[in-house]
């Protein structure tokens, strides 16, 4: 099995700083994308943020440049820091990860269990 265990989300000024961390474990022969998705109420999941084994990192325009993508691929672990939010960054925030399984010759989809991101105007 694999588990992915998320934290560091809690309420935070606008304006204001967080830093969100997504670690992996488990049966895992290797990770190829590490990412951050957010889902606000009543709205779908998006993508806010994603990076390969290789350091190649993507995001949407809503957080370009105000959110940091890094990976230790060491640790299996994936960080996400927040600058500049604003309350509608407001949401569930659930890390992703495209995992290959020992004796596995093919990626699956993994995601955390959620952690709940507040931003107060």
């Amino acid at each position: 099995q694999v588990h992915l265990v998320a934290s560091g989300g809690g309420l935070v000024q606008a304006g204001g700083s967080l830093r969100l961390s997504c670690a992996a474990s488990g049966s895992i022969f290797s990770i190829y994308t590490m990412g951050w998705y957010r889902q606000a109420p009543g709205k779908q999941r998006s993508l806010v943020a994603v990076i390969t084994s290789g350091g190649v990192t993507n995001y949407p325009d809503s957080v370009k440049g105000r959110f940091t993508i890094s990976r230790d691929n060491g640790k299996n672990t994936v960080y996400l820091q927040m600058n500049s939010l604003k309350p509608e960054d407001t949401a569930v925030y659930y890390c992703n990860a495209l995992v290959r399984r020992y004796w596995s010759g093919s990626y699956s989809d993994y995601w955390g269990q959620g952690t709940q991101v507040t931003v107060s105007s």
